[in-house]
């Protein structure tokens, strides 16, 4: 395909029809089926498609160019909606920075107004870390529809994994958001954690265990199947089945057993890994902790997570009414509209929607938050975190 045409502070808008250099405004990405798939040619493309499928637009372009697939009368071919349709799957909607600034004045001041904030995180969080997450461009799920919708394998493109097939978990450090919540749990203002991910990095970045909720287990985590007794290692947790019997899940159907024994005296039960499956059920005492504080709250913040997976998502309605949420992630969820209701009685605006990346909107919230000294100080010590966050794993070449 040829060069797009368009340049906006260096993301190149691929519709041919937008015609405008225009800085500052809201992007939106997406990745469909590879052009050669669907034999489009390129003389009837209205959009400059990668080869590997990637496309880049003005928000506004992206609206112009699904409108037009609804009418025939514009001639856009039967190969390009097609691809277009694909491509709605997995768009990702990008704020420009005056927008993201200017709700992290907002995000800021209702943290720290606050009572009882509470954090709901989900994979986006850990993607700059390293880990895959599951909906979007280049999400596990997503490959999997598009590798069924061609019948072939789409060709990987960019630095996230499909997944977390291949990630080192010990490699792994927690990024600039987890960093903020853990922050913002010791200054006070924000109460409590409640997890999705399994990798092990909200633990890692400090936050005390009576602090978080991780609803679907961590990787570096195992506990006695017979005394519940908990253990945290600096490894990744797996099974090691020499001279132990393995022991399929009735939920899930999958061997917990790690090849571990109980270290408490006068216990022998078997250890095993805490992460839940697709058909286990969630734990009681994380999840009830979890409730609690999902009770109390008058502020969540959900990071990086598409609400989808009950019942965890259902904790965020939970709160005093009117909820207050702020959402941050780059694709939309079915809890959106609740982030754009309005007080009926200081006829404002509850909650916060912010399109994009959480490390982009967390450093602007720390900045409204932290005095400029405290901010640099804080930010100059990572060096060291890092140092701590090392001592903490094992070694994995």
């Amino acid at each position: 395909m040829a060069e797009a045409p368009v340049l906006l502070s260096a993301v190149v808008c691929q519709y041919k029809q937008c015609g405008q250099d225009t800085a500052g405004e809201d992007r939106t990405e997406v990745r469909t089926f590879e052009p050669e798939q669907t034999g489009l040619k390129e003389t009837k493309a209205l959009v400059n498609w990668h080869a590997s499928g990637d496309a880049t637009f003005h928000r506004r372009c992206w609206v112009e160019l699904t409108e037009k697939c609804k009418r025939t009368e514009d001639g856009v071919s039967a190969e390009e909606i097609k691809m277009i349709k694909e491509a709605k799957k997995t768009a990702e909607y990008f704020d420009c920075d005056e927008r993201v600034k200017s709700e992290a004045k907002r995000v800021s001041q209702m943290i720290m107004t606050s009572s009882h904030c509470i954090a709901f995180t989900g994979a986006g969080i850990s993607t700059s870390a390293g880990i895959g997450d599951f909906r979007g461009k280049t999400g596990k799920w997503t490959e999997k529809d598009r590798a069924k919708a061609t019948g072939k394998p789409t060709k990987s493109k960019g630095k996230r994994p499909k997944g977390n097939k291949g990630v080192i978990f010990e490699n792994l450090r927690p990024t600039y958001t987890h960093e903020a919540l853990c922050k913002l749990l010791q200054m006070g203002l924000l109460r409590y954690v409640i997890s999705q991910n399994t990798d092990g990095l909200h633990r890692l970045s400090g936050i005390p265990r009576d602090s978080i909720s991780e609803l679907h287990g961590n990787s570096f985590h195992e506990k006695c199947e017979k005394c519940g007794a908990r253990y945290e290692r600096p490894y990744r947790v797996k099974s090691r089945m020499e001279n132990v019997v393995p022991k399929k899940c009735k939920n899930c159907r999958i061997n917990h057993r790690t090849g571990r024994k109980c270290e408490r005296k006068g216990c022998d039960g078997y250890l095993m890994n805490t992460i839940i499956n697709f058909g286990d059920d969630l734990e009681d005492e994380p999840m009830d902790r979890a409730s609690e504080h999902a009770q109390k709250n008058d502020l969540v913040l959900c990071l990086g997570t598409s609400l989808t997976v009950s019942p965890a998502n259902e904790l965020v309605e939970e709160g005093k009414k009117p909820v207050r949420m702020l959402i941050c992630n780059r694709q939309p969820t079915d809890f959106d509209p609740m982030c754009y209701k309005i007080n009926s009685e200081t006829k404002s605006q509850v909650g916060s929607r912010v399109f994009g990346d959480c490390d982009h909107l967390m450093r602007e919230v720390m900045k409204c938050i932290l005095p400029q000294d405290a901010l640099q100080e804080w930010e100059d010590g990572r060096e060291d975190r890092m140092e701590e966050y090392n001592k903490q794993r094992e070694s994995v070449d």
